[in-house]
């Protein structure tokens, strides 16, 4: 009778372990999210802003705000950078989408690891 007790209180430390991993990917899917949001906010920015300095003159006065100061800038130097910016941003959505399938492929295969230890725990239950 001990024996099996004691496979049981095995049982019910492993499911606890499987559920503390599950709730640490559940915060992991929720920070990848967050800072999905918040890039897909700056490429819709971005993008905006390259629309408006597309609708600019060659000759037209492009300033950029370094900390307090308006700083002149060329309008080609202020389009490439919206670009790289853009670019760079695209990335990171890119590399945060491949995360979050990964993430959510491990807290499936987790979810349902945990199932099996449930499922063991009540047939141990059922025979004592």
């Amino acid at each position: 009778m001990s024996s099996s007790a004691t496979a049981l209180r095995e049982l019910q430390r492993d499911l606890e372990n499987k559920a503390n991993d599950l709730s640490k990917l559940q915060k992991d899917i929720a920070k990848n999210h967050q800072v999905r949001k918040k890039y897909t906010i700056q490429l819709g920015e971005n993008e905006l802003v390259l629309k408006e300095l597309d609708l600019l003159n060659e000759d037209a006065n492009v300033y950029k705000l370094i900390g307090p100061v308006l700083v002149k800038q060329d309008l080609a130097e202020a389009n490439a950078n919206v670009r790289k910016r853009i670019e760079y941003i695209s990335a990171e959505l890119k590399r945060l989408d491949s995360s979050l399938q990964d993430l959510e492929e491990k807290q499936h295969s987790k979810r349902e690891a945990i199932l099996k230890v449930q499922q063991r725990i009540q047939a141990g239950k059922a025979k004592a």
